[in-house]
């Protein structure tokens, strides 16, 4: 019997011990914390468009555990909200980090509208204080004010046997674009048939994910006509390009969706113009006249997720041009039309992903849904003193 009572009372005993829950040891007194940068920096934001979220790594190397607390501060510091353990704000208390360990703390910036044109900066700080020991972590962002292009309506497309939202906006009849700020459009802007845009030299177009530019109206009965200016001079070109501007998105391809130059868009221009980091650069589709599609003159298309420039039964003439590193083709001439290039450069060396396409694609057919093939002759595709070239990966 008193066996089984010193045996009861030691089981007790422990499950006491393994029951209880271990408190935090913290600092009597000041203790150091570590983190993985003593800088976050968000590249170029524009103004009311919140960037990528940044993250911050805390360690604590002590052989204690601590409890820390986090605030913004700085005279721009409402610009910037922080996530802490899944609760944002701009303060959080009592943040417990167990001795070797460590925590992340997540940050992102919103910069308020503002007539600046040029880029501004905003710095703030994040604070800790540990045990009475304070230590910061700046907050640097560059910010700038921007035209916002942004769809408001949206129409269905078909596509096979598919059907397609398009989230679109219709811009002004003869609108102009100069490069006082840069434009920035969500969904697809639309030139209206009989409509123009133009967009002057120095003009920045940056484009969000599933956004482009319609020359032509598909959604209106009559959808012939609608032309494109682009403007660009050498040394002030006009750039188009995605819409993350932070670095890990430098030349990422497939941003955002195209240029696409609807059928009977006519008399479209584009002189020192850098398309880059979308699905397609410059889409021409089926023309029903024999005006040009397009002249495209001294311009650089890369870095696209399909195709640079792709033409249906298009009239496009491409002089002194560059093509390069596309995913499946730096040109298509596809189902008919005229093609004339003149002192250009194709090169795909796309190393992404597997390609197995050529980098110049000329054909003359095409399948409709029924796997019916329907054959349309190419009228010309004259390539003078070009260059061809690329790899299969």
């Amino acid at each position: 019997m008193k066996t089984f009572q010193i045996f009861s009372t030691a089981f007790l005993l422990l499950i006491c011990l393994f029951s209880c829950k271990k408190e935090p040891v913290l600092s009597g007194g000041k203790a150091t914390l570590h983190f993985s940068n003593d800088t976050i920096m968000f590249d170029t934001v524009f103004t009311t468009v919140g960037s990528i979220t940044h993250h911050l790594k805390i360690y604590n190397k002590n052989d204690f555990d601590v409890k820390t607390n986090i605030i913004i501060t700085g005279e721009d510091s409402k610009f910037y909200a922080m996530n802490v353990d899944g609760i944002s704000g701009s303060e959080a208390k009592n943040v417990e980090i167990p001795a070797k360990d460590s925590v992340f703390i997540f940050v992102e910036v919103r910069i308020d509208p503002n007539d600046i044109n040029s880029p501004l900066i905003t710095n703030a700080n994040l604070e800790f204080n540990t045990g009475g020991k304070v230590q910061n972590v700046d907050l640097v962002a560059y910010g700038q004010d921007a035209y916002f292009h942004t769809a408001n309506t949206y129409g269905e497309i078909m596509d096979g046997e598919d059907t397609l939202r398009f989230w679109y906006h219709e811009l002004d009849c003869n609108e102009e674009w100069n490069n006082d700020k840069p434009h920035v459009i969500y969904g697809y802007v639309i030139v209206d048939p009989g409509c123009q845009l133009i967009i002057n030299a120095g003009t920045q177009v940056y484009l969000h994910k599933n956004s482009g530019i319609l020359v032509g109206n598909p959604f209106d009965s009559i959808n012939s006509g609608g032309t494109i200016k682009v403007t660009g001079i050498v040394g002030n070109e006009v750039v188009f390009q995605g819409d993350r501007l932070d670095t890990w998105y430098d030349d990422a391809p497939g941003q955002w969706d195209r240029i696409w130059l609807m059928p009977g868009s006519i008399n479209n221009q584009f002189n020192y113009a850098i398309i880059k980091e979308g699905t397609i650069g410059i889409h021409a589709d089926t023309v029903g006249n024999n005006d040009p599609t397009a002249i495209i003159d001294n311009c650089i298309i890369e870095n696209m997720s399909a195709i640079g420039i792709l033409g249906q039964g298009a009239n496009l003439k491409v002089n002194n041009s560059i093509v390069s590193n596309c995913g499946q083709y730096t040109v298509v001439c596809n189902i008919g039309g005229e093609y004339e290039f003149t002192h250009c450069t194709f090169a795909n060396f796309w190393n992404l992903n597997n390609r197995n396409t050529p980098s110049v694609l000329l054909n003359n057919f095409y399948e409709d849904i029924n796997g019916i093939t329907h054959i349309r002759d190419l009228q010309k595709a004259n390539f003078v003193n070009c260059i061809i070239d690329g790899s299969l990966t």
